[in-house]
């Protein structure tokens, strides 16, 4: 795990730009792999970004079977989310998709678990109490809103979830924001930071410089320097990583 100072200061950056950074690092095909494929929803982006470790659950809220047959299920899963060092953003499967019959969050829910070391979490499923688990300072990204609770008991945690159509196993780097969430290879995290920070630079030292400075100049005179600034950003990233770069 990387040292938590380090994963405060990822969370200075969106997902976006740390998905910029990580592109260049991954060798996993970062046009499809790591983010997420189906939409989601971040109910409190006025919080910003979160950045932690997967710890892992599934539930079905729509089955009462659960919630009569796990009695003690409460404590051990509990036990499980304690266990494990923090900052952690717990990653929750309802097997109830497409339908979404409850919600496992709500304002005990998220206070119980931000007193444990989390800071958010991610879910296919509904979450309740906006207002309440903002002031809790737990993050949530989930697909709806839900009023009711239903049966929502731990079925299983600690084991790979698949949520808005990306896998998670417990323990991997995760970044959110309003814009999704990419889960990081293990192999990909030390270096990290320092590749964000290096894109958004490049970026901003180059094309998007060559962008902003175009007040009375011709469209053949601003492409120019688009073009240059362009050269300029892939000779940069290729220097620095041996890639090509992305524009």
């Amino acid at each position: 795990m990387i040292p938590h100072s380090e994963l405060l200061k990822l969370k200075r950056w969106n997902t976006p730009t740390i998905y910029n950074g990580w592109e260049q690092l991954t060798k996993s095909d970062a046009g499809k792999e790591g983010f997420n494929l189906e939409e989601s929803t971040d109910f409190m982006p006025q919080m910003g970004p979160m950045a932690g470790y997967a710890i892992t659950l599934v539930i079905e809220p729509g089955n009462p079977v659960h919630q009569k047959t796990n009695t003690d299920v409460w404590s051990d899963y509990r036990a499980y989310v304690a266990s494990v060092p923090g900052p952690k953003i717990v990653v929750v499967q309802d097997l109830d998709k497409p339908n979404t019959f409850g919600s496992f969050w709500g304002e005990v829910n998220s206070n119980v678990h931000r007193t444990l070391g989390c800071v958010g979490t991610i879910t296919d499923g509904s979450i309740r109490d906006v207002d309440e688990m903002t002031n809790a300072g737990f993050k949530a990204l989930a697909k709806r809103l839900s009023v009711g609770h239903a049966y929502s008991t731990p079925v299983r945690w600690n084991c790979e979830v698949e949520v808005f159509g990306r896998k998670v196993k417990p323990g991997q780097l995760i970044h959110a924001d309003k814009h999704g969430f990419l889960v990081i290879p293990e192999e990909d995290e030390q270096n990290l930071l320092e590749a964000a920070i290096f894109m958004d630079n490049n970026e901003c030292n180059t094309v998007i410089a060559a962008a902003r400075n175009a007040d009375g100049k011709t469209n053949s005179e601003i492409l120019k320097d688009i073009n240059k600034a362009s050269s300029l950003f892939k000779k940069a990233v290729k220097e620095k990583f041996g890639s090509k770069g992305e524009w």
